[in-house]
């Protein structure tokens, strides 16, 4: 089954495209297009010019879907989250306790990212590199204020509320629960990049997933019932 007629999809905001990519064959050739451009260029280099070349069509037409590399790279960050959502509630589906909930949550969180055969368009491996190094960007600029109130990152605060209820779970009284979520996963992230560029910033452990044991210690010795 080819991406364009899968039957998994996620209501992304109308507000980070001006035409939804999934609608058409030549949206999901920009959406798979700027994931390789993306990850090979980095986000200053990367242009609709270029990308318009790399998937053979005309820098007007991926100007009909983004107004902005910017608005681009937001949508594929809500759709990163949306995807991580997804994974997150049928991970824990049938588990009953809270504990064994945020294990498996703070794993898929903070694990090495798979390829999910289910989105044949989609590269997560590399989609999950460009958040490592620009996620931060989406947010640390100055107009994040008009982005959060037309609704640019409802997914990732989506993530971080669901997670955070299975810290409530199991200390009602915690107070840091968004705070603390919010924090492991952007550490993940940044733990991630320093492994593979800037090694003396973090630990490896061979035969050990060092970041994921690192935040599951973390997070369980931060939040004792």
């Amino acid at each position: 089954m080819s991406s364009f007629e899968s039957k998994i999809q996620f209501k992304i905001s109308e507000t980070v495209y001006l035409k939804n990519p999934d609608s058409s064959e030549l949206g999901i050739k920009i959406i798979s297009g700027s994931i390789d451009l993306l990850d090979l260029l980095g986000f200053e280099n990367f242009t609709f010019k270029k990308l318009a070349l790399h998937i053979q069509s005309t820098e007007a037409s991926v100007y009909r879907y983004f107004e902005s590399k910017h608005q681009l790279l937001s949508y594929l960050a809500s759709w990163y989250w949306e995807w991580t959502e997804y994974r997150i509630h049928f991970g824990t589906a049938n588990i009953e306790s809270a504990e064994e909930k945020l294990k498996k949550s703070i794993q898929i969180l903070t694990e090495p990212v798979q390829i999910d055969e289910s989105f044949s368009h989609i590269n997560e491996v590399k989609l999950n590199q460009i958040l490592n190094r620009e996620f931060s960007k989406l947010y640390l600029n100055v107009h994040v204020d008009k982005d959060n109130e037309e609704g640019y990152f409802i997914p990732f605060k989506s993530v971080v509320s669901r997670v955070s209820d299975f810290v409530l779970e199991i200390n009602p009284d915690f107070k840091y629960p968004h705070m603390l979520i919010s924090t492991i996963i952007e550490g993940a992230h940044h733990q991630r990049f320093f492994a593979e560029h800037l090694p003396r910033l973090t630990n490896t452990i061979e035969g050990e997933d060092a970041v994921t044991q690192f935040y599951s210690e973390l997070v369980f010795k931060t939040i004792p019932a």
